[in-house]
């Protein structure tokens, strides 16, 4: 039975609500376990929401076990989440420098799983936003389950699809990455492997099992044939299959205007629904989401972080980014005044100089 889902909102402010108790408790497990080397992100009351201690304290063991195991298992404690993000409130208060040092952390470690010479198996059961896509998409193998629920929901806040979003989601078939990244639309369950997001889908009670058969793999070989063994085949309709050609045609743009100029063009429910939905996010947001995805279609992994490395750092000191995190998880008022408040008054020049250097900061090096 699928459990009820909170809202974007809600998931964000129980990550606000409870990061601040993450010291008090060993925020991520490391266990040994045969052939295996197992990681478990340790905060279900904050929905496993990661922070630069809990990064830094699952890089380490990943490094180690890359020598001397055959396999990784990433999993979230608690049976609600993988990784729900990470604490924004946190960002937004503190001095720039600690913006600067999380994302450094992250990427780092984003890099690390995406070039990750063994198998790094996540099991993706729960929520997995921001900080715990990351974490999952550029690893060998994402396991979904019943339970899964997955967005990227950045433009929301007036932030951007980080961790890599720039890589995977341009590389999803047509224009659902672009899609996803600019209205944060949700996918659940079985969605999750039909979109490419995840590689395998597994009933959530069967995930201790997997575990104990995966333990004993020695390589690749062992751990697809294993995977093959519990994935569940399913021949429903992917949630988007209807909407697919009107996706691929109204995003198909190389700007946000032309997007709702084909949304308007289309004048279907579900397309006047998504020009609504865009309308919503921070219109400086979702122009540099737009040409951040646009970039990263010709970009490798490194190079997608690199330039997602300056957009964070540009974000944290000047942006629509605080006053969305005010908007929905401080204040609770969900009215965000945006500045600027519309898509005309965001010039190209203002665009573009979230991608260049970050003056006093150096650029990330992988």
């Amino acid at each position: 039975m699928l459990l009820s889902r909170p809202t974007t909102i809600q998931v964000f402010s129980r990550i606000r609500n409870c990061v601040r108790n993450m010291a008090t408790e060993a925020s991520v497990l490391v266990e040994e376990r045969g052939n295996a080397g197992i990681i478990t992100l340790n905060k279900p009351k904050a929905l496993n929401a990661v922070n630069t201690e809990m990064i830094r304290n699952a890089y380490a063991p990943l490094l180690q076990f890359e020598k001397d195991k055959s396999l990784v298992i990433v999993k979230g404690a608690g049976g609600k989440a993988f990784c729900a993000g990470g604490d924004v409130v946190s960002l937004v208060k503190s001095d720039p420098s600690y913006g600067q040092a999380f994302f450094q952390a992250e990427y780092t470690l984003n890099h690390l799983i995406g070039t990750y010479t063994i198998p790094y198996i996540a099991f993706i059961d729960g929520i997995v936003m921001g900080g715990g896509v990351g974490m999952s998409v550029h690893g060998k193998y994402r396991v979904a389950t019943e339970k899964t629920m997955f967005a990227m929901p950045e433009t929301a806040i007036g932030l951007f699809p980080d961790v890599g979003g720039s890589h995977f989601l341009p590389r999803l078939d047509g224009k659902i990455g672009i899609y996803l990244g600019l209205t944060g639309f949700r996918l659940k369950g079985k969605d999750v492997l039909k979109s490419g997001i995840a590689t395998h889908y597994c009933e959530s009670s069967k995930l201790a099992s997997l575990e104990n058969d995966l333990v004993a793999s020695n390589s690749f070989a062992d751990v697809d044939a294993t995977l093959a063994k519990y994935s569940i085949k399913d021949d429903s309709e992917f949630v988007l299959a209807k909407n697919l050609a009107q996706i691929n045609r109204c995003f198909d743009a190389s700007t946000v205007e032309e997007i709702i100029a084909n949304l308007e063009k289309d004048g279907s429910e579900w397309a006047l629904k998504t020009k609504e939905t865009l309308l919503k996010m921070s219109p400086t947001s979702i122009k540099v989401t737009l040409k951040q995805l646009s970039l990263g279609a010709k970009l490798t992994l490194a190079e997608c972080l690199q330039m997602e490395f300056r957009l964070g750092n540009h974000h944290v000191r000047g942006s629509d980014f605080a006053e969305g995190v005010r908007a929905l998880l401080i204040d609770k008022d969900n009215q965000p005044k945006w500045k600027p408040p519309t898509l005309a008054e965001v010039t190209n020049d203002r665009v573009d100089s979230f991608f260049k250097p970050v003056a006093g900061v150096e650029d990330l090096d992988l």
